[in-house]
């Protein structure tokens, strides 16, 4: 029974030393006689026992590291206090068992010294702006040297940078005054548009008024021109009426009439008037002359008309 007893027990030992169960994305690295014989990867796996054994075991899941805190000069001699956090993970469990003897460690103070390189190659306002370039340039100088390590580095993110106190108000200072002069820009630039808007709408507004000023004055010429083509057109008429009437029969008769009428009414407001001296002509038939030179005259004029009305003659 005892005897039974101990072949159980050393079954199990057996069992326990030789049969390995590896969990999914881890990797385990067997050692046989102290020397590296093989990787386990996950699932079921058999050793020798006694003669094998689980050496090191690496997870192969993405594992972020915090870098800490340090103390970066950038190159115009301005103090910077920069963390981080690196991001990496396994690719070869033997490189990451035997390349270095703490990996973890080694990336660790290789991220801080390619982070002070970096920063120390750029001024203090470009450490703010180029956090990108900064982040990348740490990842492939870490990258070029962990892949010895079976290690590849992912990313490497700055959290924090906090410049000195004295900075960070000259900063603040800059910061402020930048945008009261932005300030004071868009107020000229607005006084200015607004100059300019008020001096092209009274430009637009002298031009309509020329404009229409302009219009009126040649209405107005259009209407003046008009009325005088109305004038003299209904002139022309009334003389023409005037010629045909005297043309027919007992027309100067009654001409030579309305002209005596004329010469009458002329002679009766003249005399009518107490400011004016009339010198009545001793011989009446003087006036009978006048009569009748004012008829000579008004045949003359009835031919020239007549001549007019016939352009073939």
């Amino acid at each position: 029974m005892e005897i039974a007893l101990v072949l159980l027990v050393i079954a199990g030992i057996f069992v326990v030393r030789s049969v390995k169960v590896v969990p999914q994305q881890h990797a385990w690295v067997v050692e046989r006689l102290g020397k590296y014989n093989a990787s386990l990867s996950p699932g079921l796996n058999f050793l020798v026992p006694f003669v094998d054994r689980v050496a090191y075991k690496h997870s192969l899941k993405e594992i972020p590291l915090d870098v800490p805190s340090q103390v970066c000069i950038t190159r115009d001699n301005t103090q910077l206090q920069i963390d981080g956090i690196l991001y990496f993970q396994v690719t070869d469990a033997m490189r990451a068992s035997y390349g270095s003897s703490n990996y973890i460690v080694a990336i660790t103070q290789l991220a801080q010294t390619s982070l002070r390189s970096v920063v120390g190659k750029l001024e203090l306002d470009k450490t703010f702006e180029e956090r990108d370039m900064i982040n990348a340039s740490v990842v492939a100088a870490i990258d070029e040297a962990a892949l010895n390590w079976g290690v590849k580095v992912l990313r490497y993110e700055i959290k924090d940078l906090t410049p000195p106190e004295a900075i960070l108000h000259a900063m603040q200072r800059q910061i402020t005054a930048e945008r009261e002069k932005r300030a004071l820009i868009a107020a000229s630039e607005g006084r200015r548009q607004e100059q300019i808007n008020i001096a092209t709408g009274e430009r637009e507004a002298s031009i309509a008024r020329s404009e229409g000023e302009r219009q009126a004055e040649i209405n107005k010429a259009h209407g003046e021109a008009a009325a005088i083509i109305a004038v003299a057109d209904a002139t022309a008429e009334a003389i023409r009426k005037v010629a045909e009437a005297i043309r027919q029969p007992g027309g100067e008769q009654a001409v030579q009439l309305k002209v005596a009428e004329r010469a009458v009414d002329a002679f009766g407001r003249v005399a009518q008037d107490s400011t004016t001296t009339l010198v009545i002509p001793a011989n009446m038939s003087e006036v009978s002359g006048l009569i009748a030179s004012a008829m000579k005259m008004i045949s003359g004029v009835q031919s020239s008309v007549i001549s007019a009305g016939r352009p073939g003659q």
